[in-house]
């Protein structure tokens, strides 16, 4: 993560029953004398969160993709994130929400997985990467964070879409962030087993360059990687269609 400046993009909303934001005292809103929210500071300090990511699973290996825009309320605050790190020797992992949260994140996971590494002789396997984030996740300490873990191990490649509670599920590919819906419906009509390498880039960019079009949270350019069983090669183009 580049940019410790602001959240990713579109407004978190109202997720339980009586209208307070469950991620308010985190993000800056505070509750008033009377029990209700004060809605004026809360939408001032609030950070805005939002982004796309999407990840495919293909037999050679996965590829990851995220946008490159961070955004603070309706302020563009950065056009050049990188929303994909390597977290193991073939794993990467994309992230979506709380800049601060995220790159927390990825340190513990970088350090965890060196430890591992360092204690057994051996990497981690992807199975038990996915069950490392989500028990962060779920600890509270990385709130809010949604990312996507792709790697390849001694069972071959895998994607896991992880939520920011920690529920985790292994997919053939999946989505995060605020361009989700725009994104998974090019994934839907494109995905098919089978794929290469290039062919999941292609689709990978093509879902990325239509959530651009319609989300206002995603923006300014095209993280790739791509993670085989010889490592993780992260590339960045400010023209999606360099992609394609």
């Amino acid at each position: 993560m580049r940019t410790p400046t602001g959240g990713f993009g579109s407004e978190l909303g109202q997720v339980d029953g009586d209208g307070r934001g469950v991620f308010g005292p985190e993000l800056g809103g505070f509750t008033s004398q009377d029990g209700g929210q004060n809605t004026a500071a809360a939408e001032d300090a609030a950070m805005k969160t939002g982004t796309t990511t999407v990840g495919l699973k293909t037999d050679e290996g996965v590829v990851l993709a995220t946008d490159m825009r961070a955004s603070m309320g309706y302020m563009v605050s950065s056009k050049d994130v990188q929303k994909v790190e390597e977290i193991h020797p073939t794993g990467a992992l994309t992230i979506a929400g709380s800049v601060s949260a995220a790159q927390n994140l990825i340190s513990s996971l970088k350090a965890e997985v060196r430890l591992y590494e360092a204690r057994r002789g051996e990497n981690m396997s992807m199975q038990a990467l996915s069950t490392l984030t989500g028990n962060f996740l779920r600890s509270g300490a990385f709130l809010i964070v949604s990312p996507i873990l792709g790697g390849v191990d001694d069972d071959g490649s895998h994607i896991y879409s992880i939520d920011a509670l920690g529920g985790t599920t292994e997919e053939n590919y999946t989505v995060t962030g605020s361009g989700s819906q725009f994104a998974l419906g090019v994934l839907e009509q494109q995905y098919e087993e089978g794929l290469s390498i290039d062919e999941a880039k292609t689709i990978a960019a093509n879902a990325i360059k239509t959530a651009v079009e319609r989300d206002l949270a995603s923006g300014n350019g095209i993280n790739v990687a791509v993670v085989t069983e010889d490592g993780v090669d992260i590339s960045r183009h400010k023209n999606i269609d360099d992609v394609r």
